[in-house]
């Protein structure tokens, strides 16, 4: 017996099966190569599940979900983890009634050695106790390939694939950085399609026959039996993937979705109660016609919540296993509360689970007198030293901020504003995200005087290629949230005076200039509002600041001749509109695009 190179992961997910999962286990444990780690994602079983996975010799974690969430979460949950917590190379995934044979990985590992390139996808055969080959898990051969490519995989003995079950494949981890996890609000039924088709659309999946699992369904066939209920799920879940996911081309989704119709008119044809599957078709075409929650909302009250954040927050790059020291950049000017400025400054140090390596305060100008007092006592409010950089006369945000980064020691700076409240977990959440990224922003909470009373919660796009298509029309960062590397920031030239839109500005050049962007989409910063907080996002000057911002995104070609006309006439007009009615508008829009209730 020997352990593999690279890291293998295996993931389970189990449901009230635990005499299959028993032997799901043992075929684990028997494997001629093992894998690194061993995951149990228990579904909320109500059998000894749970408990016969901690006491089995193979398994190193069981994690258990406050719900079933199918096979859909569970899945996503563990390749979360595997990826995240377990840092593996490979994953490799199975239900709880898979059984894999001894040789099993090693026939997948040995497909992956002896390719000439790098499979996102390697799918064992699957077959039924009988030895017959399972038809509920053979994977869609690969239509139109180059035949060079298709000689390579039959050079080694194996048949490329556009799509596979979830009984048994191992998943590339760079596949599952770059293109995030299964869909878990799928719960059940094509969660696997969508996602191999996913992985596969512009990568390499082979099916490795002498890579062989037992799949011990009760009954030997495919999904075309009668379903029941869960044809609720097969319908919904089609419609989509046919609508909403990029997982298939345009023709593939005609070519796939007329032959779903086929399939469900022979369901509905050999059911024994055809009526009441056209009712079960109908709830899912109704369902179906709303999106799909994103996986991380589906698992946010998981023990997995974190892993999935990370997993998904942004495509195409890696995170760190350890955290780069890092400076937080903080402000104050004569308009700050005293007693704001002091619980800022204690949410960015003692209350931090990952605390700051250097603390650096910016005093922009003359401050009242019980201001100073704070200021002047910084270090024994934080219980920690604060480096103040204090300037004769206050020059706004941009100089101030560019003051501070003069002594700033560390290449990872994160931003905090004087007035607003860091959530514990900040640091802890963003910092691991760095490894690879330039720029990492959060939702905010937004709170009038109570901080623990929240009421709109800001979310902007996890994923880079969101943001940089959110950033021709509006902020994509919440900037008293933002992390930022030092050198991404001064390539793209610094902070730069322009009068409340300085954070915009920056962003839109640090995208520009190649910046990687993510953003977590939980909110780690409450953000105080307060009265006037909608007149200061209106009036003259902030309008010829929107002018001036356009002119300079259109100078630098951030953005296009109309873009830039778009934006004159919504953005610069909204500054020039009643302040009761900019409240409606920004709330009602707010609201459908971007903010949620607290």
């Amino acid at each position: 017996m020997k352990t593999t190179n690279p890291r293998v992961v295996a993931v389970v997910v189990a449901w009230n099966r635990q005499d299959l999962m028993i032997q799901t286990l043992n075929g684990l444990a028997c494997q001629t190569t093992v894998p690194q780690a061993v995951v149990v994602i228990d579904n909320a079983s109500t059998d000894n599940s749970r408990a016969i996975a901690k006491e089995h010799e193979v398994v190193d974690e069981v994690l258990t979900m406050p719900e079933n969430l199918g096979g859909a979460g569970g899945f996503a949950a563990g390749i979360a983890r595997a990826v995240n917590h377990w840092d593996a190379d490979l994953v490799w995934i199975m239900d709880d009634d898979t059984v894999p044979t001894e040789t099993a990985l090693a026939g997948l590992l040995e497909a992956r050695r002896r390719y000439p390139g790098q499979p996102a996808i390697l799918a064992s055969k699957a077959i039924w106790t009988n030895g017959r080959e399972h038809p509920m898990n053979r994977p869609r051969p690969r239509p139109l390939l180059d035949p060079k490519l298709a000689r390579r995989a039959e050079e080694i003995d194996t048949i490329p694939i556009r799509t596979a079950s979830f009984v048994s494949i191992m998943i590339d981890r760079r596949a599952i950085v770059e293109d995030g996890l299964p869909k878990a609000d799928y719960f059940l039924w094509n969660d696997d399609f969508e996602y191999t088709a996913r992985l596969l659309r512009h990568r390499v999946g082979l099916y490795v026959p002498y890579s062989v699992v037992v799949h011990k369904t009760k009954k030997f066939g495919d999904s075309s039996a009668d379903p029941g209920p869960r044809f609720v799920n097969e319908v919904r879940n089609k419609l989509w993937m046919y609508t909403r996911s990029r997982a298939l081309n345009p023709v593939e989704k005609a070519l796939y979705g007329g032959k779903s119709v086929l399939r469900w008119g022979l369901t509905v044809k050999n059911s024994a109660d055809p009526k009441a599957l056209l009712g079960f078709a109908a709830e899912g075409i109704k369902q179906g016609t709303r999106p799909p929650r994103s996986t991380a909302e589906v698992l946010a009250h998981t023990p997995v919540a974190n892993d999935v954040q990370i997993v998904e927050a942004d495509a195409h790059l890696a995170f760190a296993n350890e955290n780069e020291p890092f400076t937080v950049l903080t402000s104050v000017y004569a308009g700050d509360d005293p007693q704001q400025f002091e619980r800022a400054l204690v949410s960015i140090t003692r209350e931090q689970q990952l605390k700051p390596d250097q603390v650096v305060l910016v005093q922009d100008g003359p401050v009242p007198d019980a201001l100073q007092e704070s200021i002047d006592r910084a270090t024994e409010i934080a219980g920690q030293p604060i480096d103040v950089v204090r300037l004769a006369e206050n020059q706004g945000l941009a100089c101030a901020l560019e003051a501070g980064l003069k002594i700033a020691k560390h290449e990872i700076i994160a931003r905090a504003d004087a007035d607003d409240v860091s959530l514990p977990d900040r640091f802890a959440k963003q910092l691991p995200l760095m490894r690879g990224r330039d720029l990492i922003g959060s939702a905010i909470a937004e709170f009038d005087r109570n901080e623990n009373q929240w009421g709109m919660i800001r979310v902007l796009p996890a994923k880079h290629h969101a943001i940089a298509k959110t950033a021709r029309f509006r902020d994509p960062f919440n900037h008293p949230t933002v992390v930022m590397r030092k050198s991404a920031l001064e390539r793209a030239g610094g902070y730069q005076h322009l009068d409340r839109m300085e954070d915009y500005w920056l962003f839109a050049r640090m995208i520009a200039s190649g910046a990687r962007t993510a953003n977590i989409r939980e909110p780690l910063v409450a953000y105080r509002v307060g009265a006037g907080a909608y007149a200061r996002r209106g009036g003259k000057d902030l309008f010829h600041s929107e002018l001036e911002l356009q002119r300079n995104l259109l100078r630098i070609g951030f953005v296009t001749p109309a873009q830039y006309v778009r934006n004159v006439v919504i953005r610069a007009g909204y500054r020039l509109i009643p302040t009761p009615a900019r409240k409606v508008i920004y709330q009602g829009v707010g609201t459908l695009s971007w903010f949620r209730r607290g």
